[in-house]
């Protein structure tokens, strides 16, 4: 076998075969190449013990090589064997091997004999093994009848199955007639001679169908024994008894066995109970790697034995009854086997050699010598050779000297036969390895450079290094026979080409190859450990890195076998991902990397975990009256260890299907102490539970049924209250069927006034919620009891509690009613409470009712729906929030108990004060021309009192949406629409307006609107354009601008000597005296308005296109930027008076627009 892996343009690679398989290439190294002169080899022989399928044409190989090509012939029984006399037997062409065709006419058992072949030519004559032709046989049973067997219980049966002798023997296994093969145990079992043994027979032996079956493999046939019917009969008691021993019999047997087969002992004993068997060696160990027990540890198997095998085997079986033994003594003989076999001999004329056969067993082998197939003895004088046992002597050997010699060693126990040729040659060397090999080879793995030769006599060889390198030495080197050169650590610099060169006295000849070194593969990123959930997704990676001219190939494997080929499995460059993973998917996964040249892998161990599988085999023992121990088989925990397990119990006879928790119990215990209530027909189940979560309950256990107690509860939740004045209805929780501990349960209801001296009355109902007694009197407290009772007996004595008898409605209304008006919206309400005893029942409180009668403003009577508020408990005052200013109110007041409400109090009569009106409706500017806005509005929904006023503030919004100086005017309350004047004209402006009442200013609302454009101006400015351009008007508008700028620094001058900052002028506007907060005297229910909410904004905003702002869209409040004016109002409306010019305060400047009215110019005058 050359060590050369994948070649590329005749270049090998030398790695990863074992240093064994290199020494077998050193035996064959000298083989003689075929195109020189040479005896027969034989090459391919059948086996000597050749058993045929009688079906089938026969074929016994022999196949030989040699130059010239040798000839065939055959023996049969030790005599010649025509074969051209014989039709059916043919031979291959340019081969030995026959051929007989038996399958269309003809019988196997005529060719049954001993067969030799023999390949014969000029330089000698090689043979094959003696090969014995035999047929296979598979018989059938001889038929026989079977009676049935009859046996106690507890005794001892062998069923025997004495099957054909076939060829080969048969194997031997029982079934049944269904083809289903028939348990076996400790107790039952199949001995090595085929019998099925009992150890004692039990009454579920008992079938009509034990049938042994003999399956001949050679033939694929199987044949039947007929079946064999046993009937166990039960009995009450049976006897106990020691082991004894049914196979093999007595104390001691003899076994031998060849050796290199396998060892069998067996030793099978009944007995009750069922013995076990344990084995020994006397004067010895047990060989451990070689040891195995088999048939439930009857059978002890030894493999490969040898002679030091031999010895004494003792075999014990015990019970708690006693034991027996059995000693086996073993002796192991041997079939020849070699020591040292004969080897061709290549030798040139004149040289000296030697043939050697040596081999041993037990006994000893006789060792015989033929030459060219025929006893040496009887063979030819050869000068040149001598006999010396084993060992052949040649000296001096000429061309004559050539032949194939034979080498027989045989005992009883076989033979082995071996041919070695010698053959005299005169050749100059040659080299047998093809010129110019390539070798690629891993850094610092051996490197292994092929120079196979042949020459006679055998050349000698030396290994150079480059074109004019040195002889390569043995302390780097090694240099094996066959011409190899080994490299044992190959680094870069053992890369280049190396020479080998071999030389005899008939010549020399050489050969060069080249080596070249490359990088390992490495992996240098492991996939890692896992841990996932059964369903889930896991990744691993795999990172290789590798030789850049090599090509590496990343595989993965599962269990050191292929992925399957599954949906779930893919593989994305580095990445192995499964998706919804199964239980099967735990495994071990590897990456295996490799070129050309070396295979590298890494493994890493996929967990998958789940819940864990539900317990199993549920079984209740120690069965007490309160307790029951419940034990399980926990199921597999799905690689999770199980924490927890779950008890649940089932109440069958109470509540049926309804799984209770009834106890935990820690992962590492499998029985549990149940305690138990009486009268429940328990069932139990167990769940499992891990970090992943729980497992489905297991299997439902058998039924349990406690017997009958008293209660040990009483019900829960007992009152006692009145449905009518005149009775009381007492009423409880029931107890559970679980809780009754008994059949017939019951309650015992008793009752008694809890202020009188009467005696208990009592009464027994069923099992019912509540009890009705009549004819109490009105509310008066009762003491209470119900007490569980049931067949057995009655619960202990119970709770008592307080109730009362019915109630009634209150007979007296509360007195001195009277009221205090905090505010305009808020009243206070005093009353004295009535008396407890006309109350009749539990107290609840108070409940005011108050409604409004009438409107103070229109003074006309209105009846509005009446309001309630009550107030729990005993109070004697309330207060009254929500009322409307100026609004005259009723009210009276009423006791509440359980059963309703008292007779009311006599009315009272308040009146709430005025209030600030709401917004005005909406506010609408209409008509804009160039200097008049016209402003309508409606009056407030809520006025809260008399209207005295309505104030409007405007103010204009320049172009930059900052807002000019604010005009504030008073309008009668009467006025619903506005007509202002003198406007400037496509100006903004913003307004301001809310009402008022003695009690303040109310709510306000904005509006913005914009007058017209003068369209005449317009006009005439366009028409002005061209005057625009001429010098003299350039010249005008120059000498006006100039004016101004004077006039606009001697304003500077003046403002920076005595005027008022801008930014003081800006604060002083920002508040108006006439919008204040209103504040009521408790400061809770009272009606106010922020102040900030007057206050206008810096910058303008747009307003809806139908100019209308209601009072919910608006809020806004005004602030005065500028001071008010005083004026009055025709009565049409219109104002006809002026703008002061005296103010306390200067205007605010701001940033207004050139087009703003001036507060000294009377800008707007109403007509």
């Amino acid at each position: 076998m050359r060590l050369k892996i994948m070649p590329l343009k005749k270049s090998f690679s030398v790695h990863r075969v074992p240093l064994i398989l290199f020494l077998c290439q050193l035996m064959s190294a000298l083989e003689v190449p075929l195109d020189l002169v040479q005896p027969p080899t034989i090459t391919r022989q059948s086996p000597k013990d050749y058993i045929i399928d009688p079906r089938e044409n026969i074929e016994i190989q022999c196949e030989a090589k040699g130059k010239p090509p040798p000839s065939f012939s055959w023996t049969r029984n030790g005599t010649h064997f025509d074969i051209d006399k014989d039709p059916l037997v043919k031979m291959l062409p340019n081969s030995g091997t026959l051929v007989i065709s038996i399958t269309i006419e003809g019988k196997a058992e005529t060719y049954e004999g001993v067969y030799q072949c023999t390949a014969r030519n000029e330089r000698g004559a090689a043979i094959s093994n003696n090969i014995i032709i035999r047929p296979s046989r598979s018989p059938l049973w001889t038929k026989e009848k079977l009676e049935q067997i009859t046996i106690l219980k507890g005794q001892s049966l062998v069923l025997p199955c004495r099957p054909p002798l076939g060829l080969p023997p048969p194997i031997i296994f029982w079934m049944d007639n269904s083809f289903q093969r028939l348990p076996q145990s400790e107790r039952v079992s199949q001995g090595l001679n085929g019998d099925l043994y009992f150890s004692n027979v039990l009454p579920e032996d008992t079938r009509e169908d034990y049938v042994c079956y003999a399956r001949f493999n050679h033939t694929q046939t199987i044949q039947q024994k007929q079946p064999i019917s046993v009937k166990v009969h039960s009995t009450k008691s049976y006897i106990e008894r020691p082991p004894k021993l049914l196979s093999p019999e007595g104390r001691t047997s003899h076994k031998e066995e060849l050796r290199e087969n396998v060892l069998s002992l067996e030793c099978i004993a009944e007995g009750l109970p069922t013995p076990s068997i344990t084995w020994t060696k006397e004067d010895g160990e047990l060989p451990i790697n070689r040891t195995s027990y088999t048939n439930f540890r009857k059978t002890l198997n030894i493999n490969l034995v040898s002679e030091a095998d031999s010895g004494k085997y003792k075999c014990t079986a015990r019970n708690p009854l006693g034991f027996v033994e059995h000693t086996i003594s073993v002796t192991v003989k041997a079939a020849p086997y070699w020591i040292t076999a004969p080897k061709n001999l290549v030798l040139s004329p004149g040289e000296d050699g030697t043939l050697i056969c040596r081999a041993n067993g037990n006994p000893k082998p006789k060792i015989s010598w033929l030459t060219n197939g025929v006893p040496i003895e009887m063979a030819p004088d050869d000068p040149s050779r001598k006999i010396d046992g084993d060992t052949i002597l040649f000296s001096d050997v000429q061309e004559s000297s050539s032949a194939v010699y034979q080498c027989n060693a045989s005992n009883e126990y076989g033979y082995l036969l071996a041919n070695a040729f010698v053959n005299v040659l005169a050749e100059p060397p040659r080299i047998l390895t093809d010129a110019n090999l390539h070798y690629q080879v891993i850094t610092d793995r051996p490197a292994m450079l092929d120079c196979a030769f042949f020459g006679s006599p055998i050349p000698t060889f030396k290994w150079f290094k480059g074109t004019k390198g040195s002889v390569l030495q043995e302390n780097t080197y090694i240099f094996h026979d066959n011409g190899t050169l080994e490299i044992p650590v190959a680094q870069k610099d053992s890369a280049g080409t190396y020479t080998c060169v071999v030389r005899n006295k008939l010549g020399m000849a050489k050969n060069d190859v080249h080596l070249e070194i490359k990088d390992p593969t490495r992996i240098i990123k492991h996939p890692e450990y896992k841990v996932v959930q059964r369903g889930g997704k896991v990744s691993f990676e795999c990172k290789v890195k590798h030789d850049p001219t090599l090509i590496a190939t990343l595989t993965w494997l599962k269990d050191n076998g292929e992925l399957p080929n599954d949906g779930r499995f893919s593989i994305d460059n580095d990445h192995l991902v499964i998706m919804n993973i199964s239980d099967e998917d735990d495994a071990t996964y590897t990456c295996v990397a490799n070129t050309s040249l070396d295979i590298v892998s890494a493994s890493a161990v996929l967990r998958v975990v789940d819940r864990p599988n539900p317990p199993f085999d549920l079984e209740l023992t120690s069965l007490l009256e309160r307790s029951v121990q419940l034990s399980w088989i926990p199921g597999d925990e799905n690689n999770s260890p199980i924490t927890d397990f779950i008890i649940e119990y089932e109440d069958s006879l109470h509540e049926p299907g309804i799984w209770h928790h009834h106890s935990d119990v820690p992962g590492t215990q499998t029985t549990a102490e149940l305690k138990l209530s009486p009268y429940v027909k328990y069932s139990f189940r167990v769940i499992a539970v891990n970090s992943i979560g729980r497992s489905l309950p297991s299997e439902v256990s058998e039924y349990y049924m406690t017997k009958a107690a008293e209660p040990e509860e009483n019900p829960t939740a007992v009152e006692g209250i009145g449905s009518e004045p005149d009775n009381l209805v007492i009423t409880w929780q029931p107890l559970k069927g679980f809780d009754s501990n008994g059949p017939g349960l019951q309650y015992k209801v008793s009752w008694r006034q809890k202020d009188g001296d009467d005696e208990w009355t009592s009464v027994v109902v069923a099992n019912v919620s509540k009890y009705i007694v009549s004819g109490t009197p009105t509310f008066v407290p009762y003491l209470v009891k119900v007490q569980a009772l049931n067949d057995v007996g009655f619960a202990p004595e119970p709770v008592i509690i307080i109730g009362h008898s019915g109630e009634d409605l209150p007979m007296v209304a509360p007195s001195n009613v009277h009221v205090n008006v905090v505010n305009s919206t808020l009243a206070e309400v005093h009353w004295e409470p009535v008396p407890p005893k006309s109350i009749r029942g539990h107290l609840k409180g108070y409940r005011i009712y108050y409604w409004k009668v009438k409107n103070s403003s229109k003074r006309n009577k209105r009846h509005v729906e009446k309001k309630i508020l009550t107030f729990n408990g005993n109070k004697t005052h309330g207060m009254l929030p929500g009322l409307e200013p100026f609004s005259h109110y009723m009210l009276n007041v009423r006791v509440v108990n359980g059963k309703g409400e008292g007779p009311a109090s006599v009315d009272r009569v308040f009146n709430t004060p005025e209030g600030v009106p709401s917004a005005p409706l909406f506010l609408k500017i209409v008509n804009p021309t160039l200097d008049s806005l016209t402003l309508e509005w409606d009056p407030p929904s809520h006025p809260n009192g008399i209207l005295t006023a309505y104030t409007l503030k405007f103010q204009p919004i320049n172009s930059t949406h900052e807002l000019g100086p604010l005009v504030d005017i008073k309008i009668p309350a009467n006025m619903t629409s506005l007509i202002l004047r003198n406007l400037s004209y496509n100006t903004r402006y913003k307004f301001y307006f809310y009402a008022q009442t003695s009690a303040g200013s109310g709510s306000q609302i904005t509006e913005e609107a914009v007058t017209t454009v003068d369209e005449g101006k317009m006009a005439m400015a366009s028409r002005q354009v061209d005057i625009a351009t001429q010098g003299w008007f350039i010249g005008l508008m120059c000498a006006v601008a100039l004016l101004i700028l004077i006039l606009l620094i001697v304003c500077f001058i003046r403002r920076n000597k005595g005027g008022k900052y801008p930014v003081k002028e800006k604060e002083d506007a920002h508040a108006d005296p006439e919008i204040q907060p209103m504040k009521e005297d408790d400061g809770t229910f009272g009606e106010y308005s922020d102040a900030e909410d007057h206050k206008p904004s810096k910058k303008g905003s747009r307003t809806p296109s139908d100019r209308t702002v209601k009072k919910e869209d608006s809020d806004d409040s005004l602030v005065d930027y500028g001071e008010g004016v005083n004026g009055q109002f025709n009565e049409d409306g219109s104002f006809i008076g002026q703008y002061s010019g005296k103010k306390e305060k200067e205007p605010a400047e701001g940033n207004e627009s050139s087009e703003a009215p001036s507060p000294v110019n009377a800008m707007n005058s109403f007509v």
